[in-house]
């Protein structure tokens, strides 16, 4: 079955999405076979894997709300070898609204999951919306573990907190009760400044949680990447951006 990863922060602009696109890059380098699936309206994993949203027929909205349109439906292959990804349109921007009528509906894209794409794929990494809404409940309830990227600023760190205590209501609830944190990883980091120190060392006293040491910093080659619509580990195969994501996919691997 797929290890399924939710990467989740109810802040944006923290590196979710692109997280979330050179993990699966470096991951299938490793050989494995990833499903990325898009749950924000705005599309950027989809864009950033080479899809054009005004082009898909149907998208991981259709999938939430229409029982006659599966998850294998709707999954479209991506210019990098071994990645999929489950794309997303403006439609999602309303399927919230939709959802809050339906029975079962925290369950929705577990169920979608459950059909199909668990035995297909090695690992299955969806990009969270920067909210807390019942998008991101969807995702936390089907996935076993979060990795939860905190850009390492101090209003990045305030919301922690906020995440982390719907995390727990997932398990105690029953929604979801083996759901674990899998680590927090710092980004944008700069370990030259006092700022960049100060925040990493917040970050690590804010309970028992794994701390990625592959820290992940902003470069010129990570900010190209998308605009090719590759993961940086294949655009830019050397560069410090691939390295660090590689170490972060062997982590993820040995975390198990």
């Amino acid at each position: 079955m797929a290890r399924v990863i939710a990467i989740a922060n109810q802040k944006g602009g923290v590196g979710k999405t692109t997280t979330a696109i050179n993990l699966a890059g470096s991951l299938a380098e490793h050989g494995h076979r990833i499903l990325c699936i898009d749950m924000d309206a705005q599309a950027n994993l989809t864009v950033g894997l080479g899809l054009n949203p005004r082009t898909i027929e149907r998208s991981i909205a259709n999938v939430l709300i229409d029982s006659n349109v599966s998850l294998k439906d709707i999954v479209l292959p991506t210019q990098t070898a071994g990645i999929d990804v489950a794309p997303s349109d403006i439609d999602l921007s309303a399927t919230e609204n939709t959802l809050f009528s339906a029975i079962g509906r925290e369950h929705a894209l577990r169920e979608a999951i459950a059909e199909w794409a668990g035995e297909h794929y090695d690992y299955i990494l969806i990009d969270c919306p920067p909210t807390l809404g019942l998008l991101t409940i969807n995702a936390l309830v089907a996935s076993e573990s979060v990795i939860i990227p905190v850009q390492t600023q101090y209003y990045a760190l305030k919301g922690f907190n906020a995440l982390v205590s719907v995390i727990n209501q997932i398990r105690n609830r029953g929604l979801n009760s083996d759901l674990r944190i899998l680590g927090l990883l710092p980004t944008f980091f700069d370990g030259r400044t006092l700022l960049g120190r100060d925040m990493l060392a917040e970050l690590k006293s804010m309970g028992d949680h794994h701390i990625f040491e592959n820290m992940i910093k902003q470069t010129v080659r990570l900010g190209e990447a998308p605009l090719v619509g590759r993961p940086v580990t294949a655009y830019a195969t050397s560069s410090e951006a691939a390295r660090a994501y590689r170490g972060l996919a062997r982590e993820v691997i040995e975390l198990g």
